[in-house]
């Protein structure tokens, strides 16, 4: 008999540890990048699902949900109602994570393609889809969900329960831009433990049986790295979360960049001295 979650490691940049799928049934919970395609199919083996639920559209997590539309065209693909104009139309999407990877785009990503708008099954939050529950949980990003799944008592968090290596005690809140919101990411961690979660499911990387001790420390990184990148540089900043980390978290180089954190933050500042 399979595992209720069947856990995918699409071994990002050949490295282990840095992003997973997740099934649950017949449902993809993210995909991961169209540059892994490839290895997720091989983690699915024979499996077919029948729909991918995107926690939210960044590359990481979405890049490849066009790519498994061409190739099952009746693949329901929920997303977040911000987020789906995005997964129609990914021009604007690739042009701000261009600003950020540059040259790499390619390499980190492959082909990011459309995905058709019968496709899509848009959210709000609060849907109940069977066997799953919705949950609305911006901050780290403003078309940001979760999915509860209440038989096995597991939350699936995408990023906004923050990055932790499997086996790893450390959790770092990623706060890349554009769109960085402390305080409704505050709400969504309390949204989170609201479910009282027998594990997390975390994209970067796995799942965890403390959800209580993580969703903690998920919000201690939160609120210590905002208020360290209002007064620091961002070479103190970095150095300083750096020190935080031990030898076992390499998986924070590939899947949350601290310089890209770091801009994030500055970001969120200097749109609430801007708001003033």
């Amino acid at each position: 008999m399979e595992p209720p979650i069947i856990s995918i490691d699409v071994r990002q940049l050949g490295q282990e540890g840095v992003i997973c799928a997740f099934l649950v049934d017949d449902v993809l919970i993210d995909c991961g990048p169209a540059s892994r395609l490839q290895t997720l199919l091989e983690g699915l083996g024979e499996r077919r699902p029948r729909a991918v639920a995107l926690t939210h559209i960044h590359l990481d997590h979405a890049g490849a949900a066009g790519t498994l539309a061409a190739l099952w065209p009746d693949l329901e693909v929920w997303v977040h109602e911000r987020g789906a104009p995005h997964l129609v139309d990914p021009s604007r999407l690739l042009a701000s994570a261009t600003r950020l990877y540059g040259d790499d785009m390619d390499r980190l990503w492959g082909e990011v393609r459309a995905v058709p708008e019968e496709n899509l099954r848009v959210l709000r939050g609060g849907e109940d889809l069977g066997s799953f529950e919705v949950a609305y949980t911006p901050g780290h990003a403003s078309h940001h969900v979760s999915y509860w799944h209440p038989e096995t008592q597991t939350a699936f968090v995408g990023d906004v329960a923050g990055v932790r290596a499997a086996g790893g005690t450390n959790v770092l809140a990623p706060t890349p831009p554009p769109d960085i919101d402390v305080e409704l990411w505050r709400e969504s961690i309390d949204t989170v433990r609201q479910w009282r979660p027998r594990a997390l499911a975390i994209t970067h990387f796995g799942v965890f049986s403390d959800a209580p001790t993580h969703l903690d420390a998920a919000q201690r990184s939160l609120e210590t790295n905002t208020a360290r990148a209002r007064e620091q540089s961002a070479q103190e900043w970095i150095e300083q979360t750096r020190a935080g980390l031990d030898a076992a978290d390499a998986i924070f180089d590939l899947a949350a960049p601290l310089d890209q954190c770091y801009l994030g933050l500055e970001r969120y500042w200097s749109k609430r001295e801007a708001a003033r």
